[in-house]
């Protein structure tokens, strides 16, 4: 569907919460024209925003969010905030991308209901609410929308309510959000339409639903279909482990089929929208009766490959675990990230830890600090008895054999644990190293 266009210059966006969905979003609104205040309540996060300083990794048809954000910042398009009144007075079209963490199953409400009580304060009439945030099914209906009413304005009456799905991945946002399909639908047929309007300011292919809870549950299944697929292929990882086989090869063959889309193995399932898609489903199936023993049981395997891969590096280790250290390459939660949410790294990590292991960890393109974060690859691998690939990254030698066999500890063979299918075997074999795959 092609919604009816609006006048970029006339459009003034309020987006709560600047994380790796708000910013590139208010961003790519901004870019084509409207005036974009972006709030959080992160002082430190609006600070450097101001100042053009970002840690994400997205481009804008090549052009770095640095340079992007500059951009808007020197023309007034976009500014941060931690002052929402400012957003309130001065915007009719709020959009909410805060989360909800889950934290050993259970989930946080609190940011959702922090940011709504926020806009509730300071709605208007004919003002839009756009809820972008992943949701347990329902809950824009159930829980938002009361909240929103505090107002003493109703929704579908007196403000327009809705709710789209984000689809994106990180490092593809601004083209996602242009050419990624949005789904969309409103408390009412006329908020539905709002936000249509809204959201074609940028995106170009937009789907309509009969409700917010189609799209709501639209979107968490799409997220639980990869856990269950990527939990699919560790399964099958293991059979091709005991039969000899590369697993990557396999999964490259099958892909041939036309109707087959097998994803790929690694040290396991990260980010914040995957590993906690289950949970957004969860509560509501429960109270439906619904089972979900496949979805549960996809979701254990995944939980489960840390241990696996930790396993790997300490069978493999010319020493005992406790006189071990093992440089670690990668600790975003994917490629090319700059995001460690919830990564399959920081529990692989723990573990090496709390097998004795030391660890030394390097990754040029997360910011966030750890203890056993290093500040070069010669940190990470001096003196190391194994070395374990967790994610790729820009920055990092990961075939400078000639450093690894300088600096590595001469206590028996030096190890490769290759999680990423990095490396072949032959290859490393021939460097004088143990390998080890995934």
């Amino acid at each position: 569907m092609t919604a009816k266009q609006l006048n970029p210059a006339e459009v003034k966006i309020a987006i709560f919460g600047l994380g790796f969905v708000g910013l590139p979003l208010a961003l790519s609104y901004a870019l084509r024209g409207c005036t974009v205040v972006g709030v959080d309540v992160d002082r430190n996060l609006i600070d450097q925003l101001n100042r053009g300083i970002t840690h994400h990794l997205e481009k804008y048809r090549e052009t770095p969010i640095q340079e992007v954000l500059a951009e808007q910042l020197d023309n007034g398009r976009f500014k941060a905030t931690a002052n929402p009144q400012e957003a309130l007075d001065q915007c009719n079209n709020f959009i909410m991308t805060v989360g909800i963490p889950v934290i050993d199953g259970r989930h946080d409400f609190s940011h959702i209901d922090s940011c709504a009580r926020t806009i509730a304060s300071g709605i208007k009439k004919s003002d839009l609410v756009l809820v972008r945030s992943t949701m347990v099914p329902g809950m824009t209906r159930s829980y938002v929308k009361p909240i929103l009413e505090e107002s003493g304005l109703r929704a579908g009456d007196d403000f327009y309510l809705a709710y789209s799905s984000e689809r994106i991945a990180e490092g593809k946002a601004f083209d996602e959000f242009e050419n990624m399909p949005a789904l969309i639908s409103g408390i009412n047929d006329s908020s539905r339409e709002k936000a249509a309007q809204l959201m074609g300011v940028v995106t170009k292919e937009l789907h309509m639903a009969s409700s917010m809870e189609v799209v709501e549950s639209a979107k968490v299944m799409e997220n639980i279909s990869r856990d269950v697929n990527i939990a699919m292929v560790n399964e099958f990882a293991r059979f091709c482990e005991g039969l000899g086989i590369d697993i990557f090869e396999v999964i490259k063959l099958a892909n041939t089929h036309k109707r087959v889309k097998l994803l790929t193995p690694g040290p396991g399932v990260g980010g914040y929208c995957i590993p906690n898609a289950l949970h957004y489903l969860t509560p509501k199936a429960d109270d439906l009766g619904v089972p979900l023993k496949l979805l549960r049981t996809a979701r254990r395997i995944n939980e489960d490959i840390p241990a696996f891969v930790v396993s790997l590096v300490s069978k493999n280790l010319p020493v005992p675990a406790k006189k071990a250290k093992v440089a670690v390459l990668g600790i975003a939660m994917k490629d090319y990230s700059s995001d460690d949410r919830l990564s399959p790294a920081l529990e692989i990590i723990k573990l090496l830890e709390m097998s004795g292991m030391k660890v030394a960890a390097f990754d040029p393109a997360v910011p966030s600090k750890y203890t056993y974060k290093v500040d070069s690859l010669e940190d990470a691998v001096s003196d190391a008895h194994a070395v374990l690939v967790l994610a790729k990254q820009n920055g990092i030698g990961y075939t400078n054999f000639k450093l690894f066999r300088n600096l590595m500890s001469k206590a028996g063979q030096p190890v490769i644990v290759d999680t990423k299918n990095l490396y072949s075997r032959t290859e490393v074999e021939e460097q004088g190293f143990v390998f080890a795959a995934i």
